[in-house]
């Protein structure tokens, strides 16, 4: 079952489940509550958080950890729901518990950097979605992504790697200031050949 999706069809409380990192772009939370709220039925609601489901490990403690999705889970529950959908992409209940941490490194299913791009102890890690902080980069590269700047790649956290690069050319305030003038700035860095390394890259527009 190490590396298969299997559909865990209980649903499981959204505040039991385990962070992999410590941000989000709390601006694309935002954008995930209005589409969450546009839908009005009862019905859709169910539709899409059955295509939706979460991707989690199950850890040796018993607690479900989210490998991806963590924006969609941190806004259900600002918008009050209580359970989720998970799908299980990895049991690792038989590793020992001081080990954890140190496989799901290996295998690329944590991201322990804060919202400075700094790396910190597997520790410092929340302990639930409710308590992400906000990365504004991370909410650049998201958006960044969707304007064209990168291709979406498989390559883990890629769109963190993109807000660390974006994190080194510009101020927190002047994004927090300025969002769409800090795009426009994000728009030319993604095109430069200082990003070349980056995963999903374009390339420049023109070598004229």
């Amino acid at each position: 079952m190490a590396n298969t999706r299997e559909p865990y069809v209980k649903p499981v409380p959204i505040l039991s489940l385990r962070p992999t990192q410590m941000t989000v772009g709390m601006r694309e939370v935002k954008e995930k509550r209005k589409r969450w709220r546009e839908h009005k039925s009862a019905k859709k609601r169910a539709e899409l958080l059955g295509k939706h489901m979460i991707p989690v490990v199950f850890g040796p403690d018993q607690n479900y950890y989210v490998v991806d999705h963590h924006h969609l889970a941190r806004a259900l529950h600002d918008e009050g729901v209580n359970d989720i959908l998970v799908t299980v992409i990895g049991d690792l209940t038989m590793v020992q518990r001081e080990a954890f941490w140190g496989v799901m490194d290996n295998k690329r299913w944590v991201y322990p950097y804060d919202a400075r791009g700094e790396r910190r102890q597997f520790k410092d890690i929340p302990k639930s979605v409710a308590a992400l902080k906000d990365d504004p980069f991370r909410s650049l590269a998201g958006e960044l992504r969707r304007a064209g700047g990168f291709a979406k790649d498989t390559t883990p956290f890629s769109e963190f790697l993109w807000a660390d690069f974006l994190r080194r050319k510009m101020s927190r305030k002047s994004v927090e200031a300025n969002f769409s003038r800090s795009m426009e700035k994000a728009l030319a860095f993604a095109k430069s050949k200082d990003a070349v390394y980056l995963p999903g890259w374009c390339g420049p527009a023109s070598d004229g």
